[in-house]
């Protein structure tokens, strides 16, 4: 007979002690998730998307373009999105549970993280108040997007952003993004 085997709940504390290996570790509502070093594909995509977004953040004093080794936490769990836009934290020496929720978070997927960020961190992320989620997905060259209290929306040519009704539409063209 197969008995299911029981995960135990990891700590942010248990987390942080872990080796600096060249891995990356996530903490989502106690399941740890270790990620492998990304590829050079994987950050070239990443490297194309902040070029467009840095001057359109910057031009509406949307705040700062934030890449891995920022980390989102909220309620026990620690993420370090591919990009994340959102204000600089008001102080100095902050923890990462003070500064303002993004307004913007994206995850490029792989094949280490496909599943966990279309279902754990899709749920983590809006659940902590992130107003706009994107899923980048090299293989099917699509940007699912996941906006709070709305659909996801899968585009394959033109992503559209705007985090303001009364500001112009930031256009991102995915065939530059995945050329």
């Amino acid at each position: 007979m197969h008995m299911a085997t029981q995960t135990r709940a990891w700590t942010l504390e248990e987390v942080h002690r872990l080796p600096d290996d060249g891995n990356k570790y996530e903490l989502v509502r106690g399941e740890l998730f270790v990620t492998p070093a990304p590829t050079v594909d994987h950050e070239t995509i990443i490297a194309r998307l902040a070029r467009v977004i840095e001057p359109y953040v910057a031009a509406h004093g949307l705040g700062l373009v934030y890449r891995p080794r920022a980390v989102l936490r909220f309620e026990g769990s620690e993420v370090e999105p591919d990009v994340m836009v959102r204000q600089p934290p008001a102080g100095k020496r902050l923890r990462w549970e003070k500064v303002p929720v993004p307004i913007l978070v994206v995850e490029v997927l792989s094949p280490f993280t496909r599943r966990r960020d279309r279902e754990q961190k899709r749920a983590f992320y809006m659940d902590a108040g992130v107003a706009e989620y994107w899923i980048v997905d090299p293989e099917s060259a699509s940007v699912t997007v996941v906006r709070h209290g709305s659909d996801a929306v899968t585009v394959r040519d033109e992503l559209l952003w705007r985090p303001r009704s009364e500001m112009p539409s930031l256009a991102v063209l995915l065939s530059d993004l995945f050329r």
